[in-house]
């Protein structure tokens, strides 16, 4: 049975507030208050103030002030830091790891065994990188100039991150950023702010200095615009949709910023004849419905040999239609609901626009019963729609997976292109050359072989085309957050006053 029960553990840890300003919680100032509702039950689970123009300004204020004194620090001061913050998320793992099912509805086997354990490794990693940040080698490179490259801080980055992995998205813009010695004002989704806050609460607990990292939960017309806008602001890192990124851009363009966008995606899963038939059906349900399929790099169009096309669809439909939908919590649970029921609603209208196109094999509604007050949709296979429709070229995100066939290997990886988004893709063939030729020609920041879904914080997650630029995790994460500077040294008088000579000429 659903259990309408959980409550949020961690509320007294956060005291009613939800912006997290100079190493202390405060209520927000814009006197509107906001509800986090667990999605599987439509229950209000914690109340906070929403943040205004001013919290912005505050918190900008204290990373500005904290910024001196933090990227003065050494790279393995900084190391220290984070390793001592990693360690604090593995001794809070189970309270993380609830506190994001109980806002987001995924499934706590979900967040136990990914996004907190993803996010403390990522913790990990940026320890060790803060020690290797480098710039070139020291050279001689204009007769007797010696010139080296610097890598220094930006200043205060403001970050907006979404609602589909609000800790592990909280991770990925806050490391990198303090790794290289800047400051941040991160602001989550109003929807999901409680593991951004308790993410923040932590690193105060392990030592990183107050104003290093704050976080404003606010409404992204007014306070996500008012951060990107914000003068004081050096860099902007964005994820989200590739309409509100647009928008960012704009903002951010006008105070010309350091930007970094990672946008929608809608990625196809490219099935040759020679694949292994069941493991790309069982990679194809998993990678579809990963999170309930609000993932920008979820399996979304699958292209499918005609020779494997039918068996393809008639297995696919069957292993969707054995995924367990429940309660997050339940131990047996495979995919839980949608972040709110305005979404499920968004998705079924896709998919009921649909039918007078395509084919829904198993799917295409909401369970009712003991799920009907949660914002669940079934898992979702449709077949046979065109490669211009709108099931096929929009981001759905949800548990809705479009399979269409294809012929030639010429025309399966044309497919796979033929969307403005290049965030991920994967491509399932036995034969290497096969593989590699598609790993060589797809547009996509990320393609898998044989495989969809898994990344590693040592390689970099990020997007082409409509998706976006710029990577998360990595050593290119890190550098994103640095600036290079050219440092040139005149070695002799001599030189010097050669140069002079060759600029303005023999003077009296």
């Amino acid at each position: 049975m659903h259990n309408p029960g959980h409550r949020f553990q961690a509320q007294d840890r956060l005291a009613g507030g939800a912006q997290y300003i100079g190493g202390r919680l405060t209520k927000g100032a814009s006197g509107r208050t906001h509800a986090v509702v667990n999605p599987a039950t439509g229950e209000e689970v914690y109340t906070y103030e929403l943040a205004s123009t001013a919290d912005v300004d505050a918190a900008v204020a204290a990373a500005r002030a904290a910024f001196p004194g933090w990227a003065a620090t050494t790279p393995g001061e900084r190391s220290d830091a984070l390793h001592r913050f990693a360690a604090v998320l593995a001794e809070r793992a189970e309270e993380f790891a609830q506190a994001e099912s109980l806002q987001c509805g995924k499934p706590l086997k979900l967040t136990r065994e990914f996004d907190v354990p993803g996010t403390i490794d990522n913790t990990a990693f940026f320890a060790g990188a803060a020690r290797h940040l480098q710039g070139q080698s020291a050279g001689e490179y204009s007769g007797d100039h010696t010139s080296y490259v610097r890598r220094e801080p930006i200043g205060v980055v403001g970050s907006i991150a979404p609602w589909n992995y609000p800790l592990q998205m909280a991770a990925w813009k806050i490391l990198p950023a303090v790794a290289a010695g800047n400051t941040i004002v991160l602001k989550p989704a109003e929807l999901t702010p409680l593991t951004s806050l308790l993410f923040a609460e932590a690193a105060t607990h392990a030592g990183i200095p107050d104003g290093v990292i704050n976080i404003v939960t606010g409404l992204g017309k007014e306070a996500g615009e008012h951060l990107v806008g914000h003068p004081d602001v050096a860099m902007t890192s964005f994820t989200g949709s590739t309409a509100v990124g647009r928008r960012v851009a704009e903002i951010a363009t006008s105070t010309v910023k350091r930007l970094h966008l990672e946008l929608g995606g809608k990625a196809p899963f490219l099935v040759f004849d020679d694949a292994d038939l069941e493991a790309a059906v069982q990679g194809a349900v998993a990678g579809s419905l990963i999170n309930t399929g609000q993932d920008c790099t979820a399996a979304t169009r699958a292209y499918v040999q005609r020779p494997l096309y039918e068996a393809f669809v008639e297995r696919t439909a069957a292993l969707m239609a054995s995924v367990r939908v429940g309660d997050p919590f339940a131990p047996g649970t495979d995919l839980g609901p949608l972040i709110s029921h305005a979404q499920r609603d968004r998705v079924a209208g896709f998919v009921d626009r649909a039918r007078g196109y395509a084919r829904v094999v198993t799917g295409g509604e909401a369970p009712q019963g003991d799920l009907k007050s949660g914002a669940y949709y079934a898992p979702t296979l449709v077949a046979d729609a065109g490669q211009d429709s709108e099931i096929v070229q929009a981001e759905i995100f949800g548990p809705v997976l479009v399979v269409l066939p294809f012929d030639t290997d010429d025309e399966g990886i044309a497919l796979a292109n033929d969307t403005p988004y290049g965030l991920a893709a994967s491509a399932w063939s036995r034969d290497v050359y096969r593989a590699n030729r598609a790993t060589r020609e797809i547009k996509a920041g990320c393609v898998w072989v044989n495989d969809h879904i898994p990344i590693i914080s040592e390689m970099p997650h990020g997007g082409y085309k409509a998706s976006g630029f710029g990577k998360d995790m990595s050593a290119y994460s890190f550098e994103e957050y640095t600036q290079v500077k050219h440092v040139m040294f005149d070695n002799t008088a001599v030189a010097r006053k050669d140069w002079h000579r060759t600029v303005f000429g023999d003077r009296p």
